[in-house]
């Protein structure tokens, strides 16, 4: 599922698909590199060494051939084509992990989806309402707990079922992104994966960089986030929608209706070390909306979030020093969420 574009801003830089100087280090010790992949353009401006980008590169392509829904070199297109095989180390790993916050989520988040996201067309250009009792069949196909992985690495799927790792591929490249520039020593660096951001260290000058949240009603800044070796995640539905009959119809696709989310959410941004449960939890929480969103944070602690809703927005207590509102939303209200209530 796409994500929300960021925008990285000291005052006020874009990132999304341009990463401009936004530090006070010298411009001349850093370098970029452009990749198209995973449907989006992502950029990747590092600071001190120029060599690891283009191993960087190859790394995102090399996934991506793997991790893609549509390659018909992927091991994910021959699991939906065959209903079963043998996947590579990545895609094991990663599968692994997205069923276990599939039922950290209690299905909020369910990889299975792909059917049903398919038939609202918002994996072509043909976007459309389904009937009630397509919807109705295709949601007996939606059901991550069917999904089986042995150890010898074979992916066994229910009869008909298709699975799509969109919520969740691009926050895994960051990480594994992460993990080799940090290996090749890069310590500061900013990597925009078409909306994931992950930072690596601090800005040259030592500060933390600014993450912009943009804003789901309108143009500008919502606010931003200052960030110190983390991933920040947005998940909302007001980015890709189509209109019908006078209706919106975004694409997050609430896995227990088969219908796009409807709930006082209008953004949700994850902040955390783990850049792949920022990006599956960014989805999951603006499903769940922003009762159950809040428990399951107060419930768990490898996580910061922003809620973004109809009535203003809701932080959560560790982003207490480090989320500032911004543009419609600087006077708008404003409410720290507590652990237990306090």
């Amino acid at each position: 599922m796409t994500k929300k574009k960021f925008c990285l801003i000291a005052s006020v830089c874009l990132v999304f698909l341009t990463l401009t100087g936004c530090s006070n280090g010298t411009e001349a010790d850093s370098y970029s590199t452009t990749v198209f992949a995973m449907d989006t353009v992502m950029e990747l401006k590092v600071y001190g060494n120029e060599e690891p980008l283009e191993e960087a590169k190859n790394l995102i392509l090399e996934l991506e051939e793997k991790l893609s829904a549509t390659s018909p070199q992927s091991d994910i297109y021959n699991l939906n084509q065959n209903g079963s095989g043998a996947v590579s180390p990545d895609t094991y790993e990663l599968l692994q992990s997205s069923l276990a916050l599939c039922e950290r989520s209690k299905g909020a988040l369910d990889i299975s989806i792909y059917p049903v996201v398919q038939a609202w067309g918002f994996t072509t250009d043909e976007k459309r309402v389904p009937s009630e009792a397509e919807l109705a069949k295709l949601l007996k196909l939606v059901d991550y707990k069917a999904i089986n992985i042995d150890k010898k690495r074979i992916v066994t799927l229910a009869p008909e079922m298709k699975i799509d790792l969109g919520s969740v591929a691009k926050g895994y490249t960051g990480n594994r992104l992460v993990d080799l520039l940090s290996e090749r020593g890069i310590t500061s660096a900013v990597l925009n994966l078409g909306g994931n951001v992950h930072v690596i260290g601090t800005k040259p000058d030592g500060t933390a960089w600014s993450v912009g949240i943009s804003n789901p009603a309108g143009e500008g800044y919502a606010g931003v986030v200052e960030a110190v070796d983390k991933a920040v995640v947005t998940s909302g539905g007001y980015e890709r929608f189509f209109e019908q009959d006078g209706i919106r119809y975004h694409h997050i696709i609430d896995p227990s209706t088969g219908y796009p989310v409807s709930n006082s959410l209008l953004s949700v941004t994850v902040v955390g070390d783990d850049g792949l449960v920022c990006d599956a939890l960014s989805t999951a929480l603006f499903v769940m909306g922003e009762d159950k969103a809040a428990k399951l944070w107060n419930e768990s602690n490898d996580f910061e979030a922003v809620f973004i809703t109809t009535q203003g927005i809701s932080i959560t207590e560790g982003l207490e020093d480090a989320f500032s509102p911004l543009g419609d939303y600087e006077n708008t209200k404003l409410t720290v969420l507590r652990r237990d209530g306090k």
